[in-house]
């Protein structure tokens, strides 16, 4: 990881390059290269910063030149450090590359006994060696990189350019993402459409295993076995305005309050229905889920408290057993398949490795009804599945997801109705209720944003705090789960969230007055048993700030700070209440200082297991 962005045109590409490693900053790194075929040769200029310290190191070296490769790297093998940065040399190809090689042990060895010295920690610098040692076989830059592709095990992109073939650089995918830009002036290949929006919107999405070689006039694609490929023109319908701050101070805030319009443009597919229809998620849904007997949820991070959320929705409305999973334990244990589960896999990119690793496993077991909720209409995982519904966010810059989770939750309320009208159990006045609060959904979002002056008054409060727990109950335990990821993504600050009945059990020996206590307490059938447990972090000492919806008669006093929701949302509640622990985090993390929209240590899409 994290970033690639490659270039190859008839003006000085280094202001594309550089641009295009600002576009992908929010995928998180730690330092940052280039390199350039110029009258002079193979160019390459790295630093252990940020992209504006490469910036600023290219101005010294007036560096200019019509094609080129750079890299944001975000450690694997080896500590940050110029050393370990990307662009890797051998003799006078450059090499970068996101994923990790899983030989390049073995590799590095067979490639050392042949004379090769290895001046970094990295797994990269065997890609360079490897395909050197192809070209100093005799093969051209083109089937010197295919062949190096086909002895890689692991996921890779990798962008390649080298002084033997001026006139062209060679791109390679397996497990990351990479796509093609088609300009006017030249061909570019990147990790993210975002890093190219500058030069062109006409993209093409590389599956695994092809390798492409741009040139000036144009492309071609080959599988690794060099038989060719035609991969067809997208026309991005991402505008760079889209992956602008404007008025805001962070993307992260930006994102927090585009979540109105995001709700409202991908729920836009039942605006004028009066019913829910299979085919919300395929032409192939009402097919897929005939017969489904439960439901398997396969998630990561802020996707999987998105599955915890459905899970209660599924049992309690569809009647649909339901099972959550991390995907990065679900491949690794033996667990018992059921043709007739279906498989939900969820990611904001589209890409994460360890999802997409686990939707692969579980087709392996014979579990093909499968149902991809994704952000990115061409990632591997919508590819992979049988089925798929595109969360319509826009593009998401910073790290700690937000519009991407509440989008998430919309397209689960609506798998959930479909699913309960198929079995039956969604009586017509019940599914007018549930698609008109979704309708309103969006009103209801831009309300609770209005609070932000007062939550930003509780942030000043957790500027000093080390820790913090979140409690929830029902539906709102994964919310709370939510809340506590935000927290430490973004101001470090460490937070953990319970199931509030299992305070009893171990988490209130942490309690006291140093320890504040984030309650989400929705007027639901749970909120008497949650005031029970508020009452024993009081007689503990400890300090409470419960989210409350109206109605739900928790009194504030000394030690207990109340804010009140605008309303009750029953079913959609959830969707509400982590707008304000959004809030809380964001402001948190503001007054701490920290790197809001680059925390620390993390990327934004992690195609690496």
């Amino acid at each position: 990881m994290c970033g690639i962005v490659t270039a190859i045109s008839s003006r000085n590409v280094v202001p594309v390059l550089l641009e295009g490693l600002r576009k992908l900053e929010y995928r998180g790194y730690d330092s940052a290269g280039l390199a350039v075929l110029a009258d002079g040769g193979l160019q390459r200029l790295r630093s252990a910063g940020r992209v504006a310290d490469l910036a600023a190191l290219a101005d010294a070296r007036h560096s200019a030149a019509p094609i080129g490769i750079a890299h944001t790297r975000w450690a694997t093998h080896g500590v940050p450090s110029e050393r370990n940065a990307h662009p890797h040399i051998s003799g006078g190809l450059a090499v970068v590359h996101n994923g990790i090689i899983e030989n390049f042990e073995a590799i590095k060895l067979a490639l050392q006994a042949r004379g090769y010295v290895f001046e970094s920690d990295t797994d990269t610098e065997a890609i360079a060696h490897l395909i050197h040692s192809k070209l100093d076989a005799g093969a051209d830059l083109f089937d010197a990189v295919r062949q190096s592709s086909c002895e890689l095990t692991g996921a890779y992109a990798i962008g390649v350019v080298a002084e033997s073939a001026p006139e062209r650089l060679i791109v390679a995918r397996s497990g990351a993402p990479l796509l093609l830009g088609v300009g006017e002036d030249g061909m570019y290949a990147a990790s993210d459409t975002a890093a190219l929006l500058q030069v062109t919107r006409k993209v093409i999405y590389l599956e695994d295993g092809d390798v492409a070689e741009l040139r000036l006039g144009g492309y071609r694609i080959v599988r690794a076995d060099g038989a060719p490929v035609e991969r067809e023109i997208h026309l991005s319908s991402l505008s760079a305005d889209a992956v602008e701050l404007g008025q805001f101070r962070h993307y992260m805030q930006k994102e927090i309050f585009e979540q109105p319009q995001a709700l409202a443009n991908t729920l836009e597919i039942i605006a004028g229905g009066g019913s829910v229809n299979p085919q919300l998620f395929g032409a192939r849904a009402a097919e897929v889920f005939a017969g489904v007997r439960r439901v398997l949820v396969l998630a990561c991070g802020t996707s999987y408290h998105a599955g915890l959320v459905a899970r209660y929705w599924l049992e309690s409305v569809a009647r649909v057993p339901c099972t959550v999973e991390i995907a990065s334990e679900y491949r690794y244990r033996e667990s018992v398949p059921d043709p007739d589960t279906l498989v939900v896999v969820i990611s904001q990119s589209g890409e994460t490795a360890d999802t997409l690793a686990a939707l692969k496993h579980a087709g392996a077991l014979g579990m093909r009804r499968t149902l991809a909720i994704c952000n990115v209409p061409e990632s591997a995982i919508v590819r992979e599945a049988s089925l798929r519904f595109i969360t319509r966010a826009g593009p998401e810059i910073g790290v700690a997801s937000t519009k991407a989770f509440t989008t998430q939750l919309a397209a689960l309320a609506l798998l959930t109705l479909t699913l309960a009208k198929l079995a039956g159990r969604l009586p017509e006045a019940d599914e007018a209720r549930h698609l008109q609060n979704l309708r309103h959904l969006p009103v209801a979002v831009q309300k609770v944003l209005e609070l932000e002056a007062e939550i930003e008054r509780w942030a000043q409060r957790f500027a000093g705090k080390h820790h913090a727990l979140f409690l929830g109950r029902g539906r709102h335990w994964p919310i709370a789960m939510e809340g506590a990821l935000k927290l430490k993504e973004i101001s470090y600050i460490h937070a953990e969230a319970y199931a509030a009945g299992e305070l009893k059990h171990g988490p209130l020996a942490l309690v006291d007055k140093d320890m504040p206590v984030i309650a989400v307490a929705p007027a639901d059938e749970l909120l008497e048993k949650l005031k029970s447990n508020l009452q024993e972090v009081r007689a503990r000492g400890g300090e409470l700030y419960v989210f409350a919806d109206a109605g739900s008669e928790i009194p504030e006093s000394e030690g207990v700070h109340i804010l009140h929701m605008p309303e009750h949302y029953g079913m959609l509640s959830p969707v509400l209440h982590v707008i304000p622990l959004q809030l809380l985090s964001y402001h948190a993390a503001l007054v701490k200082g920290t790197d809001v929209d680059k925390p620390r240590n993390l990327a934004k899409s992690v195609t690496v297991e």
